[in-house]
């Protein structure tokens, strides 16, 4: 089969990293975390004190920062790692913390267009799966396959909540209900590149499924597309 360019879009804490990184092991591709690059920056600017009290990020001075930031990702001990200058932060980079402020970073429009350059060059080459806000419609437009995931609400409070208890990290349910209610608004309402579903996407409620009916369908999602 030939190798395609998978597009998996979604809201926040849908699972979307989940699927995207067992359907790349599975066929063998490469899987990118877009998300985690756009934490990674909010981490950067939380570090150096780029927000005021009320959460605003201080756009100009995180521009003039820009160059110094430096992203990669590699996969150690078969996991996805996201480093920040050099530094292992995929730990840091999934705290309620950067949650909180990662949606008005991402609103930026300077911060996009050098994710999205970085993201596309990842890309070009296809055999690739890459999850985000905004794949299927800015960063591949063109991909074979694109699935816009969604869940509800309150699911996906609660499989963060989880996630973040058997990690042994800080978690309130009510404080990530409230985070993940105002990041679907923002998401959806930001000017550049707001979270939408692609007209050719396909889409997958995934509130009431489990992960092994989830993967299956994404597989033969997969495999149709790659065979047309």
């Amino acid at each position: 089969m030939k190798k395609i360019t998978i597009a998996i879009d979604g809201h926040s804490s849908c699972g979307k990293s989940t699927m995207a990184k067992m359907l790349a092991k599975e066929i063998g591709y490469i899987y990118v975390d877009t998300g985690a690059m756009y934490r990674a920056v909010t981490l950067f600017a939380i570090r150096n004190g780029l927000f005021a009290d009320d959460g605003t990020p201080d756009g100009e001075r995180l521009k003039e920062l820009l160059p110094q930031i430096n992203i990669d990702q590699k996969l150690i001990e078969g996991t996805t790692q996201t480093f920040l200058n050099g530094e292992n932060v995929e730990r840091s980079i999934r705290t309620m913390e950067v949650s909180a402020h990662v949606s008005p970073i991402a609103t930026l429009p300077f911060v996009r267009e050098k994710l999205v350059e970085q993201q596309q060059k990842m890309g070009s080459q296809g055999g690739i799966v890459m999850d985000g806000r905004d794949i299927g419609t800015v960063v591949f437009p063109h991909a074979e396959l694109k699935v816009f995931v969604t869940a509800s609400a309150e699911v996906r409070a609660m499989r963060r909540y989880k996630e973040l208890q058997e990690k042994g990290m800080p978690a309130d349910y009510a404080d990530i209900l409230r985070n993940v209610e105002e990041r679907d608004y923002i998401d959806s309402h930001r000017d550049v590149s707001p979270l939408r579903k692609a007209d050719d996407a396909i889409e997958l409620d995934n509130s009431h499924i489990t992960i092994a009916e989830q993967q299956a369908w994404l597989l033969a999602q997969y495999q149709r597309a790659a065979q047309a």
